[in-house]
């Protein structure tokens, strides 16, 4: 029973990166009609949006472009919205990547040899799973999947994730707003 658990671990671990990359490759070839797209399709525009969110959390590629590409096409508040539920949706996948990494490296057992103390690296402190997202471009993911493989509890993960992503959300979705004003 063991042994299936780690295959499924394995399983879902591949197909949650292996999907991502094909869709990225697939998109990337066009990514100009892919913006040109998002508004044009109403309600369903955010609904891409967050979905993109989502997908692009499992690829090393950030969210951050779209968080400002959201506040240039919805408008500070509802751009603000949809990328703060973009970045909730990544966050919470990228925390269960870093949770199958942690079943199928078999951490617990890993933690033991860590060099400088990263075996007592506070993970769950509410300072690093708060500000550590503040880092550009990958401070989101590195704190996603930390937390994921050292077994932060999820909720206190979750209301973490939740706080910075809507300060991130409020200052790159408003600047996306703000730009796009000042374009001619």
């Amino acid at each position: 029973m063991k042994k299936y658990g780690k295959l499924l671990n394995i399983t879902i671990a591949l197909i949650t990166f292996i999907v991502p990359i094909a869709l990225i490759i697939y998109f990337a070839k066009d990514l100009k009609s892919v913006e040109k797209y998002i508004p044009t399709t109403g309600i369903a525009g955010p609904l891409f949006s967050i979905l993109l969110m989502g997908i692009l959390s499992a690829t090393p590629i950030p969210t951050d472009p779209i968080v400002i590409l959201n506040g240039a096409i919805f408008g500070p508040f509802v751009g603000i919205l949809v990328s703060w539920m973009g970045n909730n949706l990544a966050a919470i996948i990228e925390y269960f990547i870093g949770r199958s990494i942690s079943t199928v490296a078999d951490f617990e057992k890993q933690k033991k040899k860590l060099p400088f103390g990263l075996n007592k690296f506070p993970a769950d402190s509410p300072w690093f799973l708060i500000f550590g997202r503040f880092i550009p471009q990958f401070g989101g993911k590195l704190v996603s999947i930390t937390g994921g493989v050292y077994h932060v509890k999820f909720g206190k993960y979750l209301w973490t994730a939740m706080v910075s992503n809507l300060a991130g959300s409020i200052l790159l979705a408003y600047g996306g707003h703000s730009l796009l004003k000042l374009l001619p």
